[in-house]
């Protein structure tokens, strides 16, 4: 008599297959964990289960899964916010309430939010990622951001103002929030309330630039 022998599941094998965004999620999250110059490509392949030859497949290196996933972390938010400015009538204070909105809940509950940290802190060791993110992230916020002040200009909001001369000072409270809560943020206490400081940044910013009655 022959006796069936159970086999046991084994505690993690490999998909012979994964999509490109499978991979780019893997990727990010790993980048962004233990940095990009850490994170290698069989670091990837495993957390997404699959071999190394599959990232192949789709990237040719890790700076282009890197390029991958600074487009995974980055775009949707960009593409809410330029929708919104198409789309929307709300006054120039209440469109930027719902974009921060937008970009703290997304924050929130994705890998994305150390993404600009992790820029930060490899840009100068890898100088092609910095050049890339300036490219395809800096200036289509910039464009986004000169918009967003010049119609407020035109609708009569903000006061005639170059917006191009204000552009760093309105963008840097965001940036820093940013960086902030992926590095020291991580360790301060009381830790800052992204709610509030958001709402204090329109607060300021329209008490500053906004047009008086």
């Amino acid at each position: 008599m022959t006796v069936a022998i159970e086999k046991r599941p084994a505690r993690w094998s490999r998909r012979s297959e994964a999509r490109p965004g499978e991979l780019v999620q893997a990727a990010l999250e790993l980048f962004v964990e233990r940095g990009y110059a850490a994170t290698r490509l069989e670091d990837v392949a495993q957390r997404a289960g699959v071999s190394k030859g599959t990232i192949y497949l789709y990237y040719g290196s890790k700076e282009e899964l890197m390029r991958a996933a600074i487009r995974l972390a980055v775009q949707p938010k960009l593409q809410f916010a330029e929708e919104v400015m198409e789309r929307s009538e709300r006054s120039t204070r209440d469109m930027l309430r719902l974009i921060a909105a937008n970009w703290m809940e997304d924050n929130s509950r994705s890998s994305s939010r150390g993404i600009l940290k992790l820029l930060v802190s490899e840009c100068r060791n890898f100088p092609e990622l910095g050049h890339f993110y300036c490219e395809e992230v800096m200036q289509r916020g910039r464009a986004f951001w000169l918009r967003l002040l010049r119609r407020g200009i035109e609708r009569g909001e903000l006061r005639d103002i170059d917006p191009e001369a204000y552009l760093a000072v309105v963008t840097a409270p965001l940036t820093l929030l940013t960086i902030w809560q992926h590095s020291l943020g991580l360790f301060e206490k009381p830790s800052i309330d992204p709610r509030v400081y958001l709402e204090t940044y329109v607060d300021m910013l329209f008490q500053g630039l906004g047009k008086p009655a």
